[in-house]
């Protein structure tokens, strides 16, 4: 039997990139999303690169769903090798930290951090259980962002929200070693996205005056491409590391 993956945030975007490209190296989708808004254009895209897609409607920084969105998951076909925490949010606002509000912070905090440990957890329990399937190689693949060690003080609960994920990569590779399964943080830099939408054009200018070693947007394929990569047991002796997507944006220069 084919692997099996569960990719959140798979409507659009990173998702969709990233439910493809695992497609595309044999696994069968599990895509979660807090819409349903695209989820037919993910199908679709499955299903021409040669997997299976079933879908589950959940929001990730919701913990009191998990344990459904898990078990519809774990079901769907059989057991999973693959966990793709791809869902979070950005700030409503770019604003100076000292503007910074409590609920921003908390939201940004429960979706991005909080909601990805805990979902993380739920799926470690079963994949270490007695009997749990293993058909290629197992991974939790998180996503974080070069903001997990470039500060933007224009959305520092963001920042700190993926320094957590970066951590929780770590804590994760610490715990399941022992059982075979690797863990990864991707570190996204600017990529063309819904969620960067309204800051194309500055974006744009930045990276035409240098702010990336490939002069361009990344593209959610990047992230989708660097995950399928991972996941698929290209890299079997790193577990626990960040690989920055980024266009050689994090590269320190003078």
């Amino acid at each position: 039997m084919k692997p099996a993956a569960l990719v959140t945030g798979a409507r659009r975007g990173i998702g969709r990139a990233t439910c493809t490209a695992l497609a595309a190296k044999g696994f069968e989708i599990v895509g979660a999303d807090i819409s349903n808004e695209g989820v037919e254009e993910t199908r679709a895209a499955v299903e021409a690169a040669g997997g299976r897609f079933t879908f589950v409607l959940a929001d990730v920084g919701d913990v009191d769903a998990h344990a459904a969105l898990l078990d519809a998951a774990w079901e769907a076909f059989g057991g999973l090798e693959c966990l793709a925490n791809i869902a979070g949010v950005q700030v409503a606002k770019r604003q100076d930290m000292l503007e910074t509000t409590p609920d921003s912070w908390d939201h940004l905090l429960d979706v991005n951090t909080r909601g990805v440990f805990f979902l993380s957890q739920a799926i470690a329990k079963r994949m270490i259980a007695p009997g749990a399937p293993v058909r290629g190689h197992r991974s939790l693949v998180f996503i974080s962002s070069i903001n997990s060690v470039m500060a933007s003080l224009n959305r520092a609960e963001y920042c700190v929200s993926k320094a957590g994920v970066t951590m929780l990569a770590k804590l994760f590779a610490m715990r399941l070693g022992p059982h075979g399964i690797n863990t990864y943080d991707i570190q996204p830099g600017v990529i063309r996205t819904d969620m960067t939408r309204a800051v194309w054009d500055s974006y744009a200018q930045q990276i035409e005056a240098g702010a990336t070693l490939i002069r361009r947007m990344g593209e959610p394929e990047d992230i989708g491409g660097a995950v399928a990569t991972l996941a698929s047991g290209a890299m079997p002796y790193s577990t626990g590391h960040s690989f920055p997507i980024d266009g050689g944006m994090l590269v320190p220069r003078f």
